[in-house]
């Protein structure tokens, strides 16, 4: 079968141009795309402050998706930040793995990071994992070490904010196991900063078995990332 798969920085549902949280915008662009799995970034879950809603509960009533939220941090007392899971299909299981913190820290941002690891009920079992690495090379190193450990399943979707460019040494654990759909691109694409993009920062990889159609990262301006999007096809 045939699944559209989407990855995308959505800035906590904010429309970068207008400075405003605005789900109905973020809803419109996830329908539009035909996307059938959305792996989400940075995402603010229910806490403490107005601003701070269930906001993967919200888009997924909106477009009528299942949905799981992993929280990796909260910020200024109990409000919960992290990534979701969009999905058409049932989530038979989710779970938040954290990526543990490096004991040494290489540059000065640091940010505790998670996975969001799901088992969909499509495809007699297809395993999805999203995920956010930080700017920290410390925790990048961490962050890819998690996410190979927890491969395992034959017909797996990675994808997320890297925050690497795609010849980053750091990513060649994932690429020995796991094809990159970027290499379907008719030409070079880049996903930051969506109105003037320079640079390919977000990823969507899959295991051998799972067969890439095409794969485009649309000049679509919204968030400041612009989202990547693959269609693939599973056995």
């Amino acid at each position: 079968m045939k699944i559209r798969l989407m990855s995308f920085n959505v800035l906590h549902c904010e429309v970068w141009k207008r400075k405003c949280i605005d789900f109905d915008a973020f809803a419109k662009l996830i329908l539009d795309s035909g996307a059938d799995i959305i792996g989400l970034n940075e995402v603010r879950g229910q806490g403490e402050r107005d601003d701070y809603q269930a906001q993967a509960k919200i888009l997924a009533e909106k477009t009528g998706f299942h949905y799981y939220f992993a929280k990796a941090i909260d910020v200024g007392g109990k409000n919960p930040y992290g990534n979701a899971l969009l999905s058409r299909f049932p989530i038979k299981n989710a779970q938040t793995v954290m990526i543990p913190d490096p004991v040494v820290r290489i540059g000065s941002w640091f940010e505790t990071r998670c996975l969001l690891k799901a088992e969909l009920d499509v495809a007699d079992g297809l395993t999805v994992l999203v995920t956010h690495f930080g700017l920290n090379k410390s925790e990048q190193k961490n962050a890819v070490k998690t996410v190979v450990e927890n491969f395992g399943a034959q017909k797996l979707i990675l994808m997320g904010d890297f925050n690497v460019h795609p010849d980053d040494k750091v990513l060649l654990p994932i690429r020995e196991q796991l094809k990159d759909t970027a290499d379907l691109f008719n030409s070079p694409l880049c996903s930051f900063p969506s109105d003037a993009p320079d640079r390919k920062i977000d990823y969507i990889f899959v295991s051998p078995g799972v067969k890439i159609l095409n794969a485009d990262i649309p000049a679509w301006v919204l968030s400041d990332h612009r989202p990547h999007t693959a269609e693939v096809e599973i056995e």
